[in-house]
């Protein structure tokens, strides 16, 4: 067996499994879960029709590279979006089955497994991905710690010079999960300057583009590459998803896009990896980027839900409404010194609400872990829910 798979460590919901076992929840509430951060709004109609009206698509074998109607669909997408200028592509632009898949399987093609000093370099806290990525390709993950004075962004002016020039990979999430932080331009110039300085790829996984709450959407890696001149997006590769944007994650559909280089080497291991994307899911695929009524309405019932339930947990907790993206990250020792197990632990038996321990989501690194004493709490369910959830937390802050 490939002895890098010991490496691996439990997944956040493993963990939250067994930390739950032996207790019975409360049998006067409801189960809600916070926990899990999978949509749970409706799938649009239209989506699900185009899905149904494409199903002789399962009569032939899907190419890795994708049909030229989604790479298109993508491509407007990205353009609209971001204020690019036109891309090629059936260069700049590779359909995924997710981003999950697809960030995992970057770190296999981009980071030489002769090299046994390389690192990889994560936000933290982070997606378990990233971390998984860099063990199975023969790498070292190495955490940059959130910063709350720079509202939870990684502070990357803290990674010492005789580090960068081993990192091959870096990943950041832009917005932020769990923290829905985004980065400025500013953060961008710096990591571009690092890039061209020391040659490492950026993989931008920006699957939580779409769920915002202020009136400007948050700024894309590709975006800011464009904006600061950056023809060809060198050592750029941008992540994004439908799942979040168009509540389908069973499609599993998602693209990359970014430097051609990289994307040519990309859909070569993609090829003998056998990531082709079912005809069917294209084509319900192609709908969902090319319509953003549905995704305007979707945003809208974040916003009334996020401006619901921050103000009850905001009397109890130390949480703040996020830049985008669908989770609250909060702060748990504001009326009792509590540890963040012990409180969602707890939480589960006396008011049967699931949230995730802050300190499951990222690893002790530098000192400290950033995750400790916080927790996650992804509203994906409808607002009566996750408003009766915020009660119940209020409540049972409020008995401690």
């Amino acid at each position: 067996m490939n002895p890098l798979l010991d490496r691996l460590q439990p997944y956040p919901f493993e963990k939250l499994r067994a930390l739950f076992a032996g207790v019975t929840p409360n049998p006067a509430y409801k189960a809600i879960s916070l926990g899990i951060g999978e949509p749970k709004h409706p799938t649009p109609a239209f989506i699900q029709q185009a899905l149904s009206d494409n199903l002789n698509g399962l009569a032939s074998y899907p190419s890795t590279i994708g049909a030229e109607p989604l790479r298109a669909a993508i491509a407007g997408w990205l353009e609209r979006r971001y204020g690019l200028p036109a891309l090629d592509a059936a260069t700049q632009i590779l359909p995924v089955n997710g981003s999950r898949e697809a960030l995992f399987a970057l770190a296999q093609t981009v980071v030489d497994p002769s090299q046994r000093d390389a690192l990889v370099m994560c936000p933290n806290p982070f997606y378990q991905i990233y971390e998984g990525a860099a063990y199975l390709s023969g790498a070292q993950p190495y955490f940059v710690n959130s910063d709350p004075a720079r509202n939870f962004a990684p502070d990357y002016r803290s990674v010492p010079d005789d580090v960068w020039p081993r990192v091959k990979l870096l990943y950041l999430c832009s917005p932020g999960n769990p923290t829905g932080a985004v980065l400025s331009l500013e953060d961008w110039q710096e990591l571009f300057a690092l890039s061209d300085r020391h040659g490492f790829v950026i993989a931008a996984d920006e699957c939580y583009s779409e769920i915002y709450f202020k009136p400007e959407a948050p700024l894309g890696g590709l975006q800011a590459a464009n904006i600061l001149g950056r023809t060809g997006y060198p050592r750029l590769i941008a992540f994004s998803s439908l799942s979040k944007r168009s509540n389908v994650p069973g499609m599993r559909s998602g693209f990359v896009a970014g430097d051609a280089a990289i994307l040519k080497k990309f859909l070569l291991y993609r090829t003998y990896h056998g990531g082709a994307m079912s005809p069917p899911v294209q084509a319900a695929s192609v709908a969902a980027w090319n319509d953003e009524t549905h995704v305007v309405e979707n945003r809208a019932k974040y916003m009334a839900k996020f401006q619901q339930v921050t103000p009850v947990l905001q009397t109890v907790l130390d949480v703040a409404l996020p830049d985008a993206g669908f989770y609250l990250w909060a702060k748990v020792d504001k009326l009792a010194n509590i540890s963040d197990t012990d409180f969602a632990k707890r939480l589960y038996a006396e008011y049967n609400v699931t949230v995730l321990p802050g300190s499951y989501l990222a690893r002790d690194a530098h000192g400290s872990n950033p995750g400790r004493q916080r927790i996650r709490m992804a509203l994906v369910a409808e607002v009566d829910e996750c408003l009766e959830a915020a009660q119940r937390i209020a409540a049972f802050c409020q008995s401690l």
